[in-house]
């Protein structure tokens, strides 16, 4: 496999890819950021433009004799991108996959059809959906979703007023027969594990739950003891790709939402004030006290900022909240800062290159699975929707017999439009639809009991 760039997207995918023993050979014309993946993964690394041929020779892509399965272009320059995908297309590269930043390379799939590029994602979608997720659901710090958004991963804290403490999940479930949800990870005292049905929960635990959209309220008022209101107001700082994608989804999905969009860049909110309908746009420094006052901050439903620079969101986010903002949201690009959320008064951070390394991994690793892949970096899991074949040895046989590893569970399943949370009594059925949760070293294994074949 070849990686052309090594930024945070470039640099996890290679690390990801090397870490399950795939052959990487990645291109970076940047000496620092060369000399960096050269030092710390165990890929071969080819100095140079990725998008000149005698480059791509280098790291394996020649015409007509081409040992490369998969290129992914992943440099912050959508020329260089798409013109590497093109030249490993026509060398015999049988896959390859384009970040695109330009939002309009990504509207219609004609282009990367045209350009022959199998996949051109852009991760502008992907995060303003996160962001609309957390604002919707105030006691969640992480989202993703599945099966089209019908269900989700949501993070919830136990609080000292719930009623779930020193309950069993096994207690839970029977307390709570028409709460659809499983979950699938607790985060106690700095340690992680995967709860079975004895455990017994403490306020304070960070639970990872999977669960259908439609139950999060109820979810809410268990976890927190309060419930999520509806939007009624919503401040985003930044108008770049995120913070318009952010405002034009906020706008379909919430028809009576105000919404309000900073931006230092006159011709840039001159430009945002014609494409947004409903949105206030503003000219000024959404760090500016007097102006976030005079906006009415105090009590507002969502704080976002989504400029190109992370430490500027992060304060940015800080001081949101200090205003009185019930919640804010910082767009970071580098994993560091995700690091340090235990630290900052911000309540949730969003990393689009982590959302976009993500969706990558999914293309690389199961090109034919029926979802998303999530990748949860601070617990070292993932999560994978996939189909169960008519082959699946599985089938008529007990979860619970099936012979799944420890760490490895079947959250969900959709069956002819019906979505549950399966027992260890449930039996699979070919087209079933299931979401994986999984340890990243034991997805593989996992599918491999289920006979589901993504590659």
């Amino acid at each position: 496999m070849v990686v052309v760039g090594a930024g945070e997207v470039g640099y996890n995918v290679a690390k990801n890819l090397s870490q399950q023993g795939h052959d990487v050979t990645l291109v970076e014309k940047d000496e620092m950021r060369a000399s960096k993946v050269e030092n710390e993964l165990d890929v071969m690394v080819v100095r140079g433009n990725g998008a000149r041929p005698p480059i791509l020779e280098k790291a394996g892509i020649a015409q007509s004799k081409s040992d490369v399965d998969i290129l992914i272009a992943c440099t912050n320059h959508d020329e260089v991108n798409i013109l590497a995908c093109w030249i490993a297309k026509r060398a015999g590269v049988s896959r390859v996959i384009s970040r695109a930043r330009g939002l309009e390379y990504t509207d219609s799939p004609g282009w990367a059809r045209d350009l022959g590029i199998d996949v051109m994602i852009s991760p502008e979608r992907s995060v303003a959906r996160q962001i609309e997720e957390l604002l919707s659901v105030n006691a969640s710090d992480y989202t993703a979703e599945f099966f089209g958004g019908m269900a989700g991963l949501y993070t919830f804290r136990v609080s000292d007023e719930s009623p779930l403490i020193g309950q069993s999940l096994k207690n839970v479930r029977e307390k709570y027969p028409n709460i659809m949800a499983l979950i699938a990870y607790v985060e106690r005292d700095g340690r992680g594990f995967v709860p079975f049905g004895e455990t017994e929960l403490q306020a304070g635990d960070l639970c990872f739950v999977i669960t259908l959209k439609g139950q999060l309220a109820e979810l809410e008022e268990l976890f927190k003891r309060q419930k999520s209101r509806k939007l009624r107001k919503v401040i985003i700082v930044g108008g770049g790709k995120i913070g318009f994608r952010v405002a034009k989804r906020l706008e379909t999905r919430y028809p009576q939402l105000d919404i309000r969009l900073i931006d230092q860049d006159k011709d840039k909110c001159d430009k945002l004030a014609r494409e947004l309908e409903r949105t206030i746009v503003l000219v000024g420094d959404g760090a500016d006290e007097e102006l976030l006052r005079s906006e009415g901050i105090e009590g507002i439903d969502g704080f976002v900022a989504t400029t190109a620079n992370d430490e500027r969101n992060i304060l940015m986010g800080v001081i949101g909240k200090a205003l009185g903002a019930n919640k804010s949201i910082a767009v970071v690009r580098r994993g560091f800062f995700e690091k340090l959320d235990k630290y900052l008064p911000v309540d949730a951070m969003v990393n689009p290159n982590q959302a976009l390394a993500s969706v990558i991994m999914r293309y690389v690793l199961y090109p034919s699975a029926a979802g998303a892949l999530s990748i949860i970096e601070r617990i070292d899991a993932e999560i994978l929707e996939v189909t169960v074949g008519k082959n699946s040895e599985v089938l008529g046989v007990v979860l619970a017999e099936a012979g799944l590893p420890k760490g490895v569970l079947v959250a969900l399943v959709s069956r002819r439009g019906n979505v549950f949370v399966p027992t260890g009594e449930t039996q699979l059925e070919e087209g079933d639809q299931v979401v994986l949760f999984a340890s990243s070293d034991k997805m593989q294994q996992a599918l491999n009991i289920l006979g589901v074949n993504v590659s």
